[in-house]
């Protein structure tokens, strides 16, 4: 039996209030369960049509079910139980939520780090891998199937037997697929963009054959949906989506924090789905993802609402009038739990309805696009030169977008970082993008709290190439109130790609300069701290700020 609770208080409560009566009276969620592609206006008609498949999967995701289940028990027969997936965005974050909230091994292989790539390339005797993507262009994906399966051949393994590929009807790499021989090919809905493909394919085929409850899981989202789409002022999809999208004036920084769900990493998919369908046409509303009693909890900013995800099972606070943690500063905050497909429905359909109040498309990704057209320029150009940079031990600094930000005498990081933190606009944000190994080098993630302190503004942090298919949009589509610290390092080792005239390190490096060449054509300025010597660099960057 699925799991809902919803709670608004302040400036939440009084969206929904304000916001909700006439999404009833215009039987927004009724037409959306009936697939009106007209909900978002004309300018959205074309693209809105094509991507509402996600409201009526349950059928066909169901039908999946027993396909999964088999080619589960073939594998485990022959000793492979390890699912490595290759996939970006969409594709990779809804199986990492299932499985990490089961507690079952899923290896994401989300990244172009040589360091982190390398790390998966293990235990192939029983490693099955499963490659998703909707059309297989992806430059990442491609990159990260190519070097797994050589690694199969070079462990004398059938490559081909151990693939399995999530990707569209028709598209090109269904037609490589076929032609190469793989295990096994299932197609996804078409009609379902990838931030929206959690109960589809995409989240269903890597983490069944990682054991995952794939009939509890869609049991759950199937009992939600009935209420979701009911046209009542009571449906939390449209209060939650009224709250998002409707607060006046806009509190465009999502602040979410994990206060006891049993949902691992759903953060991070929320994250996606929100900056990703938001940002975009100059507004948005920006996820900032932090912890227990980090800065962002213990002030009240006028332009930040609070997410706070519970155990629905054994927390009250499902009353509209519940109080919130005692961590929490904000009078203005949401507080959510549920079962996970529950959850995914109630995001998914509440930022539709945000969407709608933002007046922009929530199924388009404009600016994503953008970052790749400069990385793939920068991989098909001949070697730039080095860009100026100021040397301060182990860390080469150099700036974007805003020459001054070293014009001072800035030569330390501690010099540099601090006057990046004083071109953060009063409503503005700062964003780490760290192109390192995310599992490796997680102690990383630490600053963001410290910094978040210093700034007195929230802090998000992303894993470069991860972040590009997430906030990235919000980055460059949103509001440009960002300043940036992009931080890079050599490798010590590499990895070439098969068929391919780039190695990994040239990939990771094209994409963390195509991004910060964007980012500063929109006027915002980027600091870019690179580490010479990648462990005594990490190190001294983590202190250099710490310092402040």
């Amino acid at each position: 039996m699925s799991s809902l609770s919803l709670s608004l208080l302040g400036a939440a409560r009084e969206a929904a209030d304000a916001q909700v009566p006439g999404l009833v009276d215009h039987e927004f969620a009724s037409r959306l369960g009936a697939k009106d592609h007209t909900l978002w206006g004309q300018a959205a008609e074309d693209e809105a049509s094509k991507r509402l498949g996600w409201v009526a999967l349950f059928e066909d995701s169901r039908a999946l079910l027993p396909r999964i289940a088999q080619l589960r028990e073939e594998l485990a027969a022959e000793g492979v139980n390890r699912v490595v997936l290759a996939g970006m965005g969409g594709s990779s974050l809804a199986p990492e939520v299932i499985c990490g909230t089961e507690g079952l091994e899923l290896i994401v292989l989300d990244s172009t780090d040589p360091q982190q790539v390398g790390k998966a390339l293990k235990d192939l005797e029983r490693t099955v891998l499963v490659v998703s993507s909707k059309s297989g262009s992806t430059v990442e994906t491609d990159s990260q199937r190519r070097i797994v399966q050589r690694a199969f051949t070079e462990a004398g393994i059938d490559a081909a037997s151990r693939t399995v590929v999530v990707t569209d009807p028709g598209s090109p790499m269904q037609e490589q697929s076929q032609q190469a021989g793989v295990r096994a090919i299932f197609e996804a809905d078409p009609s379902v963009g990838g931030r929206y493909s959690a109960l589809t394919a995409f989240g269903l085929v890597p983490s069944g054959l990682a054991g995952a409850d794939l009939e509890a899981l869609l049991d759950d989202a199937e009992d939600a949906l009935e209420v979701l789409t009911e046209d009542d002022d009571s449906n939390p999809a449209l209060q939650l989506g009224a709250a998002i999208g409707g607060t006046s004036p806009l509190r465009n920084k999502l602040v979410i924090v994990n206060s006891g769900s049993p949902l691992v990493g759903l953060g991070a998919w929320i994250e996606q789905l929100v900056a990703e369908s938001t940002g975009k046409e100059g507004t948005g509303v920006l996820p900032v993802i932090v912890g227990d009693g980090e800065p962002e909890l213990t002030r009240d900013a006028d332009d930040v609402l609070v997410v706070e995800l519970i155990d629905a099972e054994s927390d009250e606070g499902s009353s509209v009038d519940g109080d919130t943690a005692d961590t929490v500063v904000s009078p203005h905050v949401v507080r959510t739990g549920g079962s996970l497909g529950a959850q995914f429905l109630l995001w998914e359909v509440a930022i539709a309805v945000a969407g709608s109040l933002l007046n922009i498309n929530p199924f388009d990704q404009p600016d994503v696009e953008s970052a790749k057209e400069a990385a793939r320029g920068l991989l098909d150009s001949p070697a730039p030169a080095e860009q100026e940079s100021v040397q301060d031990g182990a860390v080469a600094i150099s700036v974007s977008g805003d020459e001054s930000l070293l014009s001072s005498g800035q030569t330390s990081v501690a010099e540099a970082v601090q006057a990046l933190l004083t071109r953060i606009p009063a409503h503005g944000y700062l964003a780490v993008m760290a192109y390192l190994d995310r599992l490796g080098e997680a102690e990383l993630e630490e600053i963001r709290p410290h910094l978040s302190q210093v700034a007195g503004r929230p802090v998000t942090f992303g894993w470069g190439p991860r972040f590009l298919h997430s906030t990235g949009q919000f980055h460059k589509g949103g509001p440009h109130v960002g300043a940036f610290l992009q931080i890079t390092a050599d490798s010590d080792t590499d990895i070439d790609v098969p068929e391919r005239p780039f190695t990994l390190s040239e990939l990771i490096s094209a994409q963390a300069a195509g991004d910060a060449q964007v980012l500063a054509e929109h006027g915002m300025p980027v600091l870019r701290l690179h580490l010479k010597d990648r462990a005594a660099g990490l190190q001294q960057v983590i202190d250099a700020i710490n310092s402040l």
